[in-house]
């Protein structure tokens, strides 16, 4: 299509009886539009077949029209883990409608990631970013700020910051996932927990305890960096304990799955004497068998909503705290009643 021929943002508004100004604020992903108005505009626009000229958005606007997304994990555990591309995909979801892009990065922890930010930074590469897998203390918040920087994090932090917030009441899931066990006969629990650095592992290692407390039962707590491998090697630990638990609730699916195979390695039937929960409800653990009792997020929800978010700040919107649905239970065909009698030394003691 030619210069001449490319539909303009004054099409896009004849065709949707908008005015221009309208257009730019639905097609920026700006504040201030109806949800049903910048619905009419995007259908416009993709109807005429028109497209952002990107270069000509940045320098009548001074933007990169580029968000980034910085994940500092392990690239083997990012790999493996299946609510990333869950998340992306709702990120994707957002940006596909305004033209903006997602610069992802992987990092390890401290120095290296530091300098991605900055380098993110440097020469206005990105507009904002998305801060996930918050810390205790997180220092990035302060980083990100002093670089001038729009952002949005994963959840509540700990300290005062000046950003958005989309987070669900990690929490609510696994007491939930306890409360199951617990109704149906268990009385020896364990959680596989994620890193206690990482704040959402900790909020769940946090509701474990007190799910546990409450239902005065017997429970035990293994932490790993959230990989399968981990999650396998907490289970063998778990089996091979001379009072081994008949429930284990798991942190993310992938280690749920890798606890499963373990527990059939080990010729021990699931659920009839051991009952397992995961963590985000993925695609693989419902085609499993048996299928995975999990928790369920929305990731792709959760990221459709941190990308809105983080535009609305790169528009100057003001920051709020933005809470999904609570997470829900789905019950599969991983947990069943307690055995009876109890099960004693079920692994190799």
């Amino acid at each position: 299509m030619t210069a001449a021929s490319r539909p303009t943002i004054a099409d896009v508004a004849r065709a949707a009886g908008v005015s221009k100004g309208l257009v730019s604020f639905a097609l920026n992903g700006r504040p201030g539009v109806a949800a049903d108005t910048r619905a009419r505009i995007l259908a416009a626009a993709d109807d005429l077949g028109w497209t952002p000229s990107v270069r000509a958005r940045s320098l009548s606007t001074g933007r990169s029209f580029a968000c980034g997304l910085v994940i500092g994990r392990s690239p083997d555990v990012i790999a493996a883990d299946p609510f990333f591309p869950s998340f992306i995909a709702g990120v994707e979801d957002e940006f596909s409608t305004t033209g903006q892009v997602l610069v992802l990065a992987v990092a390890a922890p401290g120095e290296e990631e530091t300098e991605v930010y900055r380098t993110l930074a440097a020469g206005r590469r990105v507009d904002g970013v998305i801060l996930s897998d918050l810390r205790a203390a997180d220092d990035r918040i302060a980083l990100v700020e002093e670089l001038g920087l729009a952002g949005v994090t994963l959840g509540v932090p700990d300290i005062r910051s000046p950003f958005s917030s989309v987070s669900i009441d990690d929490g609510a899931g696994v007491r939930a996932a306890v409360d199951h066990l617990v109704s149906l006969g268990h009385t020896r629990l364990a959680h596989i927990a994620g890193p206690s650095w990482m704040l959402h592992a900790a909020h769940r290692r946090a509701a474990f305890d007190d799910a546990v407390a409450t239902a005065g039962i017997d429970a035990i707590v293994v932490e790993t960096d959230f990989s399968a491998a981990q999650g396998a090697a907490a289970t063998e630990h778990l089996l091979d304990l001379d009072e081994a638990p008949t429930g284990i609730v798991y942190s993310n699916d992938q280690m749920a799955v890798a606890g499963l195979g373990v527990a059939q390695r080990r010729g021990i039937p699931v659920p009839a004497q051991l009952s397992l929960t995961g963590f985000d409800d993925t695609d693989i653990g419902r085609y499993l068998y048996p299928a995975l009792t999990s928790v369920a997020t929305q990731a792709r929800l959760w990221g459709s909503r941190a990308a809105r978010s983080l535009l609305d700040a790169v528009a100057g919107a003001d920051p709020e705290e933005i809470a999904l649905p609570s997470p829900t239970l789905i019950v599969r065909g991983s947990t069943g009643p307690a055995p009876h009698p109890p099960t004693r030394g079920s692994g190799r003691a």
